[in-house]
């Protein structure tokens, strides 16, 4: 294309776009109009114009959000047709719904990401914008259809992205998904779909906008039900948290697993021993025995001292009653009432017989019930009777039970379990205790007397929303002609309490974050293969359809407890509904990095290939030998240096150096620059040493260098030694 004929489609494609940014703006107004119409709307029920308020919010969103880089790219079809490709779709309602712009996520849209010039999809062209704001600053073309490629560079737009300095949080790659990524990102697999990559291969953001396709095209189920994004670490949420609101998509929940029981708050880490101890499927035994062990048969009968007589329960009644009471299968609290059922069977039985003997036969049917009656009420009323209960089928909290355990080395011999699970402070949580926590939940079940209180509690509600109903409509000139309520619009007295009683207008994913039963439509599970056994059991109850997308590297595994194979970890919840799909390429990691990293991979996992990197950056990984006294100086030039550059850094170390973060804190995230601190102790600090070295050398996108005390391991003797000051 000659420069003129490039200058003039720069301005044919400047108008369009200005065009389409007119669109969106109109239609930004027509719906903020509608949006404050619904916020003064009269007439419709309060729910109604919640929901009416709640759905045009949403949309101004989406149109906010795709401000920012609306369209992107364009095609041209073989056929003539040519589709403009953008954030969200866009149309002339002036000429039949006429498309102007093609969401990223339609069917029409694929080609974009995967036409090549081999196979073109019946695609001719594939042009990308560069813009700045509103504006197309200017394009790149590739041809398609024909073996010689492109005119402007097949990979310019992909370059140019992985390149650029990294700011405070990932962005998104709706612009330049390639094809392996836009392949797994419209999976249509219903159950469950495991990524897996190396680092630098885009796990996580193809996982995110899998989640916005999957809002896309299947927006009523998931919208109700939400999105749980389970990532490692608090850093790594606020990395990726922009993602997806940046692609129009706010109803996701961002947590780790420590964040999975609301309202417990654990951040502390348990030894690798003692966190596999946690994690393990044989917790569970432990966990049914801890609950037994606090099952108690009276050593001696217990007295129960009534208006006409006094009752003992014998062990052979606690031991019936508490048979019936595992055997109805009800979670250990829900269960009580069996045994408390059975209990007062026996106990006014025999106290009926002791009371009417001589004059009370069964025969004498309604003299016998009014009896029963009268002593099942003075039971319910006693203290003794309460205390005895208490004693032989304890109400349990998930807290109590398991910080009783752990600070008790009696009742750890009990329920069978390990000694090293002792400590002195048995509520001091760690995150290793929020799958037992979570899990006891579901053995304990709820206190049925707080939850038939809150019944009570609400009947009388609707009893005292009745009468009010009866004074208002005997009372007319009690209320305005605006607030006036009809009889014949009114069905139950509780319609009316709800109307007294403080609505719910919390976003969805403040109510799921803080709902700890809420089910989400799908998971998102990010580092996944640092997850225990009991860590997937809290997840499958999260998302009872087992619809998932898993991200993870195995050759990354930390956590002693975590997955060695997906299979371990997958199949006991979905047999043969889960599929596999690897990601090769390295986008983030530059090639003279990733050859260090490989190394080290080459060392500990030689069965795992690494990724191949798409680019070079053109300065080699260095390492300079320090004395202990000259760490502080060489951490603080790095950071210094750093500093007048544009972009991101961190300086990575063992536990315990000053001014460092541990590798673990970095999974997930990316950096301009990466200083890793004497690598041979990182290797020493446990058994997966070796991943937290590997995880450390490819957080770099642009440069690496390591400084230490000790002698390099042996994987990194090929980086380049540098004297005393450091490479600039």
């Amino acid at each position: 294309m000659s420069a003129h004929g490039y200058e003039e489609e720069r301005r044919s494609e400047r108008r369009y776009v200005a065009g389409l940014y007119a669109r969106l703006d109109a239609e930004r107004a027509r719906v903020k109009g509608r949006y404050r119409a619904a916020l003064r709307a009269e007439g419709d029920s309060p729910m109604e114009r919640d929901n009416e308020v709640r759905a045009l919010g949403k949309q101004v969103q989406r149109l906010d959000v795709a401000d920012n880089g609306l369209c992107f790219g364009r095609l041209d079809a073989a056929s003539g047709e040519v589709s403009y490709i953008g954030r969200i779709g866009l149309f002339d309602e002036e000429k039949e719904f006429e498309e102007l712009l093609l969401d990223w996520r339609a069917p029409a849209a694929r080609a974009f990401y995967v036409a090549t010039a081999a196979n073109p999809e019946g695609m001719r062209r594939r042009r990308q914008f560069h813009t700045r704001g509103r504006q197309v600053v200017d394009f790149t073309d590739e041809v398609l259809g024909r073996p010689d490629g492109s005119e402007g560079g097949t990979d310019a737009a992909l370059l140019a992205a992985v390149d650029a300095p990294r700011g405070d949080g990932m962005r998104d790659i709706v612009a330049t998904i390639q094809a392996e990524q836009d392949e797994i990102i419209r999976l249509e697999h219903p159950g469950v779909t495991v990524i897996e990559g190396g680092p630098g291969t885009g796990k996580t953001v193809v996982a995110l906008h899998r989640v916005a396709y999957l809002l896309y095209t299947q927006r009523r189920r998931m919208e109700r039900q939400g999105v749980l994004v389970v990532g490692p670490n608090p850093a790594f949420l606020n990395h990726i948290a922009h993602v997806l609101p940046s692609l129009g998509e706010t109803n996701v929940v961002f947590a780790t697993t420590a964040d999975l029981v609301p309202g417990l708050r654990a951040r502390a880490q348990d030894t690798p021993e003692t966190a596999e101890l946690k994690g393990s499927l044989r917790m569970l035994d432990v966990l049914a025995a801890a609950i037994e062990d606090r099952r108690r048969l009276p050593e001696a009968p217990l007295t129960i001292a009534l208006t006409d007589v006094t009752m003992r329960i014998d062990a052979a009644t606690v031991e019936w009653a508490a048979q019936e009471a595992r055997e109805s299968g009800r979670p250990h609290n829900e269960a009580r009432a069996v045994f408390t059922d059975i209990v007062t069977y026996v106990l006014t039985e025999r106290a009926i017989a002791r009371i009417g003997e001589g004059w009370l036969t069964r025969d004498d049917t309604e003299a016998w019930e009014q009896l029963r009656t009268d002593l099942v009420r003075e039971l319910a009323d006693s203290a003794e009777f309460s205390a005895a209960l208490e004693l032989c089928w304890p109400i349990l909290t998930p807290e109590t039970l398991l910080s009783q355990l752990y600070c008790s080395p009696e009742r750890l011999r009990a329920a069978g379990a390990d000694q090293a699970l002792w400590r002195a402070d048995g509520g001091a949580w760690t995150v290793s205790d929020v799958p037992l926590l979570d899990e006891l939940v579901e053995l304990l079940g709820r206190d049925k007397t707080a939850d038939d209180s809150a019944e009570r509690e609400r009947k009388a509600e609707a009893e005292y929303a009745a009468g009010v109903l009866d004074t208002l409509i005997s009372r007319e000139d009690l209320m305005d002609d605006e607030d006036h309520l009809l009889a014949q619009d009114m069905l139950y007295g509780e319609d009316l309490a709800e109307r007294f009683l403080e609505r719910d207008t919390r976003e969805l994913a403040e109510r799921a974050a803080a709902d700890r039963d809420w089910t989400y439509g799908h998971v998102v599970v990010d580092e996944a293969q640092e997850l225990s056994e009991l860590d997937w059991r809290v997840l499958m109850r999260r998302c009872p359809s087992r619809s998932f997308t898993i991200v993870g590297d195995l050759a990354q595994r930390r956590s002693a407890a975590g997955a060695r194979s997906w299979a371990t970890m997958l199949q006991p919840y979905v047999p043969g509904r889960w599929i596999y799909r690897a990601l090769t390429v390295n986008y983030r990691t530059p090639a003279e990095i990733m050859a260090v990293a490989a190394d080290v991979l080459a060392e500990f996992a030689p069965e795992v290939r690494p990724p191949d990197s798409v680019r070079s950056c053109g300065v080699a990984p260095w390492s300079r030998r320090v004395t202990a006294a000259e760490l502080p100086a060489a951490i603080a030039e790095f950071v210094r240096d750093e500093a007048g550059r544009e972009g991101t850094s961190v300086v990575i170390g063992p536990p315990g150096v000053p001014g460092t973060v541990p590798a673990s804190e970095t999974k997930g995230l990316e950096f301009d620059a990466v200083l890793v601190v004497d690598p041979q102790r990182i290797l020493a600090d446990g058994p997966r040493g070796a991943a937290e070295l590997y995880v450390a050398l490819t957080r770099a996108t642009q440069r690496l260098g390591v400084v230490h005390e000790s002698p390099l391991p042996r994987s990194l003797r090929g980086l380049t030694p540098v004297e005393p000051v450091l490479q600039r």
